[in-house]
């Protein structure tokens, strides 16, 4: 795919790519308390993407679409600790063929080995290195492990995403002194909890800033684990924010700033065991939202974008702000057309694919969430979890317009089996897109009290049945 050059200048390119943030944790989509006001305004200066989705809500397999523009089904990261395809081009290889300087540093979750080096075949190609397999393994909140592409282990002094920060700011200062543009890419395990005591461990003295702070609506109706977890959660978020606010500075101070673009994005968000037993997984947009923002050349007073963005548009769109043509592979689109008002063309609906805990597909519109599940068993009883299913159960509908929190199921009322129809059939075109077999979805079962419920409660009108 070939898209126009907005410069002729190769701009520098910096990730900052989160784990496990709720989108509702910014100021830019409401939250009144204050954690982001870096990110807001890279979103105000920027182009802030409203309507960002993760297509898959799990770690690995969000992190192999996010190096490829692929959909996790054809990455082979279906799940986490499956290794990623290395004959698949990933974005570090274009950005090498283009004459950048490629870099990464974080968390990678992308190697069939958990503890110690990452092979450097599965490296993704980025030419320097500073990284953990699985980081929320090999280290703690104040125990910072990273190995280098000469698979030399480093251990880091302060708070984990303090040590990260420090790390990518010496990086920029050594290549803004070079001849050639860097794409950085900063990967960071917070807010993620921490696996091994099921955690949120904030800097010292952030949490107790956040013991009484206000919850998004799901979790004061749902609960979960959030009174525990929340406060520590927006502290390592308060962090996060500071972290992207030194990494601007250090831009700004050796001369980089007004030719780098940001992204900062999220690989899903956490419904704090509202949903199931665990913190994502699954199509709620607790789990799917994250917050974007782009700023730089060919983004910068953006504004806001309301289409719909997945996770899988971010390649290519990176790819096409530095001028590098997006190769015809990439399942994902460039959103600076948008961005730039050269086209309104974009689809009007987001594909999900769910693993691991079950294996399920949700697609989302403006108005309407719909998701399905496999329920097939093998000889023990146990769910067969793969990559895909031969056969799918409808399990939620959700009308986002009256409900967004996603509180009241929708599925099988009698009042929505029209909308239901058009959404299963959306469905199934965009799995057979995304190089699925096309299945069977087996349709719940038709409740006229449910549906006579939530016609009383959520009335569509007439002319209003059609999806936008």
């Amino acid at each position: 795919m070939k898209y126009k050059l907005m410069s002729n200048t190769r701009p520098n390119v910096v990730v900052f790519f989160t784990d496990q943030q709720r989108f509702d944790t910014t100021g830019a989509h409401g939250s009144p308390l204050g954690l982001t006001p870096n990110f807001d305004r890279l979103a105000k200066e920027g182009t802030h993407v409203v309507n960002s989705f993760t297509c898959q809500p799990v770690c690995g397999p969000a992190r192999s679409c996010l190096q490829t523009g692929m959909h996790a089904t054809n990455t082979n990261v279906w799940r986490n600790g499956s290794p990623m395809n290395l004959d698949l081009p990933t974005i570090a290889n274009h950005f090498n063929d283009a004459g950048y300087h490629t870099a990464y540093y974080g968390k990678w979750h992308l190697s069939p080995l958990h503890i110690g080096p990452v092979p450097e075949e599965y490296r993704g190609g980025y030419q320097s290195w500073l990284a953990s397999n699985t980081l929320e393994f090999t280290s703690d909140a104040f125990e910072t492990h990273l190995w280098d592409e000469n698979n030399q282990e480093h251990v880091f002094p302060g708070y984990r995403v303090d040590a990260l920060t420090d790390a990518a700011i010496r990086h920029i200062d050594q290549r803004s002194k070079a001849d050639n543009p860097f794409f950085l890419f900063v990967s960071y395990i917070e807010p993620h909890h921490q696996n091994h005591r099921d955690d949120y461990p904030a800097p010292t003295g952030y949490e107790e800033n956040y013991t009484s702070a206000s919850r998004p609506p799901d979790l004061q109706a749902l609960v979960g684990s959030s009174p525990q977890h929340w406060p520590g959660y927006c502290g390592m978020i308060k962090r996060l924010d500071e972290a992207l606010g030194r990494l601007i500075d250090s831009l700004r101070s050796v001369g980089e700033l007004d030719n780098t673009i940001i992204l900062f994005t999220s690989d899903h968000g956490n419904h704090f065991k509202t949903r199931n037993e665990e913190y994502k997984r699954s199509c709620h947009d607790a789990s799917i939202r994250t917050p974007t923002a782009i700023s730089g050349p060919g983004f910068n007073g953006g504004g806001a974008l309301n289409q719909l963005v997945s996770l899988i548009d971010m390649p290519a769109t990176l790819l096409n702000a530095a001028g590098i043509d997006v190769p015809d592979e990439m399942e994902g689109r460039s959103i600076l057309p948008l961005v730039q008002k050269t086209s309104t063309e974009w689809r009007d609906d987001m594909f999900v694919q769910i693993s691991e805990a079950q294996t399920g597909r949700a697609i989302r519109t403006h108005r309407w969430k719909y998701s399905v599940r496999s329920l097939e068993t093998g000889e023990d009883g146990q769910p067969i979890l793969a990559s895909c299913a031969d056969s799918y159960t409808e399990d939620c509908l959700y009308d986002l317009l009256a409900d967004p929190w996603e509180l009241t199921n929708l599925i099988g009322g009698a009042a929505y089996k029209e909308v239901t129809a058009d959404l299963r059939q959306r469905l199934l075109k965009r799995m057979v897109e995304a190089g699925e077999k096309e299945p069977q979805i087996i349709e719940a079962p038709h409740t006229d009290i449910l549906g006579q419920r939530a016609a009383e409660l959520f009335p569509i009108p007439p002319e209003k049945t059609k999806l936008p």
